[in-house]
């Protein structure tokens, strides 16, 4: 497999994984909360904490849209076709061909996706809103009775015709993120031309505001209390959020926006965030999820509820995850004992026979390695980035599979079954279940234990 290189400054990872995460205290769904005060002098630090851990997943979003309009010269309401490992973000799944489009929309404009017919692959063409949280996705399982042809995205509420041989996707707001995946499969050629039929054209001409101008930054250096500077807040919470008791987190965000007016509070707000905030989004990266054997798997991703937290980790470590409907992912940095995986270690998994990974799938499964600040693949001698059922593995005698991580390939593995792993660093490993099944919903499968050799 050939990897187009793409480094990206700052990027998040797609490493997924979330939940029973000690959130920020929020209100109740059914109950919003009183909105904070707006003095200077009533903004807590937990308030401080709780608005920038809400607001850097918005700020995340805008990071990418604007480095995709910038750098990678996107256009709206025009699709762009990756290569293989063509992405600008980070933690991609590399069993698939890409696609990637920013859409426009107005009251007197709809964006048409036409999707040829796709049959034997997983494919999804996933929309998201600025916040990371996903509206649709086109697929025989979602539009059963229409798996293909056009698909008008539209404004809610746009009065809009819609040919009767069309299918119409509300958007929340005017702006929506989509990507588009073909499984590659074992003829990545096909894949590539199934991703190139995929079309995209406005069907107006939209009124297109500008790309908002907030804060760059690398994930090594995320942003103080210029992340509630008067114009940063207006750009962010001019997208809608989706979600219910969202109006009490915004309210804190516009009471921090309001209090830092003072000198003495601004030091005092940016001592909060790199002493409280950050560190809190840092614990949530490795502690979020439900964890067996060093293994964490989501209850959310891809849509959120009012659990804005593991929004913000994966806006940071895995942008663009879709839904349980589509996919779970876990995640880990540790072996099974919650060491941390060392690159110059040799690691195993091993699965049973009537329990591996492809008996609990309907599509396909993979794991892949990422460095540990940039959540990308990380480059090696093989060219080999991740394992999957396309993989040439070799089963046990028994029916049992073993997979094997290492900077070396070991003496007794197979060398399909053998993930290359940088001598001298830390890493991160995600393991994708496309199609789960129940056991992978329910949380009754995990992957194997990764246990450390010699």
């Amino acid at each position: 497999m050939k990897l187009v290189a793409r480094t990206v400054t700052g990027l998040g990872i797609a490493l997924l994984v979330m939940t029973g995460c000690q959130k920020p205290a929020e209100p109740s769904a059914t109950a919003p909360a009183a909105a904070p005060e707006t003095s200077a002098n009533a903004v807590s630090d937990q308030d401080i904490t709780d608005a920038y851990l809400y607001l850097l997943g918005r700020l995340l979003v805008l990071r990418q849209e604007q480095l995709d309009f910038g750098k990678e010269g996107i256009k709206w309401n025009e699709i762009t076709h990756r290569d293989v490992g063509g992405v600008a973000w980070a933690n991609p799944n590399l069993d698939v061909a890409y696609s990637e489009a920013w859409i426009a929309v107005d009251e007197n404009s709809c964006t048409i996706f036409s999707v040829p017919k796709i049959e034997g692959r997983y494919y999804t063409v996933q929309f998201l809103n600025g916040w990371g949280e996903t509206i649709a996705n086109i697929n025989e399982r979602t539009f059963a009775d229409h798996p293909s042809g056009d698909f008008w995205a539209c404004l809610k509420g746009a009065n809009v015709q819609v040919p009767a041989d069309a299918r119409r996707i509300d958007l929340p707001g005017k702006t929506a993120r989509v990507l588009a995946r073909v499984e590659l499969g074992a003829d990545s050629k096909k894949a590539a031309a199934l991703q190139h039929q995929i079309k995209v054209h406005a069907s107006g001409t939209p009124n297109i505001a500008e790309v908002p101008k907030t804060p760059d930054f690398p994930n090594s250096k995320l942003p103080g209390v210029e992340a509630f500077d008067a114009a940063t807040v207006e750009a962010a919470l001019s997208e809608p959020d989706i979600n219910r008791g969202m109006d009490a987190q915004q309210a804190k965000v516009r009471a921090v926006a309001a209090a830092i007016a003072d000198p003495a509070q601004r030091e005092r707000v940016d001592k909060v965030i790199r002493e409280q905030a950050q560190p809190a989004m840092h614990k949530a990266l490795v502690d979020i999820g439900t964890k067996r054997d060093g293994w964490a798997r989501p209850d959310v991703a891809g849509n959120y509820g009012d659990d804005y937290l593991a929004r913000t980790v994966v806006d940071f470590g895995g942008i663009w995850a879709n839904n349980r409907e589509e996919v779970v992912y876990f995640k880990t940095n540790t072996d099974g004992t919650g060491t941390p995986l060392d690159g110059a270690n040799t690691y195993t998994l091993k699965f049973a026979k009537g329990d591996l990974p492809a008996d609990h799938v309907k599509y396909f499964w993979s794991v892949i390695a990422v460095d540990d600040e940039k959540f990308q693949v990380i480059p090696n001698a093989k060219n080999r980035f991740l394992l999957n059922k396309e993989s040439k593995l070799t089963y046990d005698a028994d029916g049992s599979l073993t997979l094997y991580l290492a900077p070396e390939k070991p003496k007794d593995a197979a060398d399909g079954n053998w993930l290359p792993t940088p001598k001298g660093k830390n890493y991160h490993l995600t393991f994708r279940m496309y199609g789960p099944d129940e056991a992978v919903l329910s949380g009754k499968w995990f992957p194997a234990a990764i246990t450390k050799q010699g």
